[in-house]
């Protein structure tokens, strides 16, 4: 069992940045690939980005490619991301989710949802 929670959604200025944190605690974190999704109002979830077990391969959604990084401390237990260049459409719930073993390879490769573990998610509010 791995317990997630999220912190550092606010609001900001379009053009402007946050980073998100994960931390998780239970089973080793290390074993837990780790992605983060969001979810605006009327919306469907949609995938973020990814990381791997060690933090080696990172994937991303399109739409954030190049304006967000994804990445992990395994001693802190904890998953970021970095959020750059912010537009309005950024704006949603974002949720931290884990994957373990090679499921997590699995859903962190194709970009899934299907992740074992999710956070409550943070509020992302971009204002233009």
């Amino acid at each position: 069992q791995v317990q997630l929670v999220e912190s550092g959604g606010g609001l900001v200025q379009a053009g402007g940045s946050l980073r998100l944190s994960c931390v998780a605690s239970g089973r080793a974190f290390s074993s837990y690939a780790m992605g983060w999704s969001r979810q605006d109002r009327g919306k469907e979830r949609e995938f973020v980005a990814g990381i791997s077990w060690g933090g080696t391969r990172t994937y991303y959604a399109d739409s954030v490619k190049g304006r967000f990084t994804i990445s992990r401390d395994n001693a802190k237990n904890t998953v970021y991301l970095q959020m750059n260049s912010l537009k309005p459409e950024d704006t949603a719930v974002y949720y931290c989710a884990a994957a373990e073993g090679l499921h997590g390879v699995d859903v962190t490769t194709r970009g899934g949802l299907d992740y074992d573990y999710w956070g409550q998610g943070t509020q992302v509010t971009v204002s233009s």
